[in-house]
């Protein structure tokens, strides 16, 4: 059992925002229940088409990504894809983002009053928002505090605000303390790296590429503030989860490997019971 800002969670692996899709591509490859919490695709007051393709591109070591965030918007999430996902059994952790502070607040107002939202994960700076308008990027300390401010005032008691940041070696720190003091129960330390895609459209760099990285700025985090953590960024063996969580980390989020093999989740699950026989389930 895994403890994470007051929920019980059956396994400390979790799905990172937008690497499930809907719920129903990765269901085909394991439980959904059996997961930590499978965390949606990033959801917007509007519907979202997302950006032009190609979306996603290999790079050695790791993916970019410049997908624009698609999704059928609050109204559509919350008509279509929550109710599946509660009938998986699923622990629900909703991503959200928003071009201003009063469209976040309006979101975590729509998802307090739903049934089965078990946290709300606020997507601080996405690297990848496409050309539909930019969405709010919470790069300073300031910035980071009023968003989770917006968000944590109109969630009911009992349903966690987690910020995620980017893995940045030099402002993290300051980022993590702003969202503690703003309300965020825990923090998700693994967002993408900026980076840009062969055209010049910017993207997101995701994948083992980054876990060094996110690696640093978990034990920086940890290091200086007494909060739960939940760890991203190159998550693809059992070995890496075990690594975050020696670091102090409560739970992983696994992103990108999911694109490359869409049972990494279950495999890290498996692998990591206490009933495992093995090191690791062979992939």
């Amino acid at each position: 059992m895994t403890l994470l800002a007051g929920l019980r969670l059956a396994s400390p692996v979790l799905v990172a925002a937008g690497c499930g899709g809907t719920g129903r591509e990765l269901a085909a490859y394991g439980s959904l229940e059996a997961l930590g919490a499978f965390t949606t695709r990033t959801v917007t007051l509007d519907a979202r088409a997302g950006g032009a393709l190609p979306r996603l591109v290999e790079t050695p070591s790791g993916l970019l990504h410049a997908t624009g965030l698609p999704n059928p918007g609050v109204d559509g999430f919350l008509a279509t894809e929550l109710p599946w996902l509660l009938q998986q059994r699923a622990r629900v952790v909703v991503s959200v983002a928003a071009r201003s502070l009063g469209e976040l607040a309006e979101l975590a107002r729509r998802l307090g009053t739903a049934p089965g939202v078990s946290a709300v994960e606020v997507n601080l700076s996405p690297p990848d928002t496409g050309p539909e308008g930019d969405l709010m990027t919470a790069r300073e300390p300031f910035q980071v505090g009023a968003a989770v401010a917006a968000v944590e005032r109109e969630l009911p008691r009992g349903v966690p605000v987690l910020a995620k940041l980017r893995p940045d070696a030099v402002r993290v720190v300051e980022a993590a303390r702003a969202a503690v003091d703003a309300g965020a129960e825990a923090l998700v330390v693994g967002q993408a790296l900026p980076g840009a895609m062969p055209d010049g459209r910017d993207a997101g760099l995701s994948g083992p590429a980054v876990g060094p990285l996110a690696l640093r700025c978990l034990t920086e985090v940890l290091a200086a503030l007494d909060v739960p953590v939940v760890a991203g960024g190159g998550i693809t063996t059992a070995d890496d989860v075990r690594a975050r969580l020696a670091a102090g980390a409560v739970a992983v989020q696994v992103g990108a490997a999911l694109l490359h093999d869409p049972t990494t989740a279950a495999r890290l699950v498996a692998a990591l019971s206490p009933d495992a026989t093995s090191e690791e389930t062979p992939s």
